[in-house]
């Protein structure tokens, strides 16, 4: 399994950002996927989670109505899209391989390097 992700930045409050994620080493479009963020010395906390063929993706309260998470099984890649960002927003992003709802679900399984999304003003 290899996960890759790329995409994250530095923003200010209310700016966008747009994240992906390269999966290769296993058939991804038969896989749940998932993203999920930590800040050093925090928890690792869950953020959304999406089916096989990209509906029904679910999404943490504190991310719900900003984030879109998507995926194009033709290219092996999922997305998360971040609107409306804020400070607390900033963490390292990972994807992950399956599903989870919950942060310590997420981490058990398999994810890529992460990056950074950092909300300044």
């Amino acid at each position: 399994v290899q996960l890759l992700e790329s995409g994250g930045g530095s923003v200010q409050p209310g700016g966008s950002l747009k994240l992906s994620c390269a999966a290769s080493g296993f058939t991804y479009s038969l896989v749940c996927m998932a993203w999920f963020r930590q800040t050093p010395g925090q928890e690792l906390e869950w953020v959304s989670t999406v089916g096989t063929d990209g509906t029904n993706a679910a999404y943490s309260d504190s991310v719900k109505g900003r984030f879109t998470m998507s995926r194009d099984n033709i290219k092996n890649t999922l997305f998360l899209q971040l609107n409306n960002l804020k400070t607390e927003d900033t963490a390292m992003y990972y994807c992950a391989q399956g599903a989870c709802y919950s942060g310590s679900a997420c981490s058990g399984l398999p994810r890529g390097q992460g990056t950074q999304v950092t909300v300044s003003s």
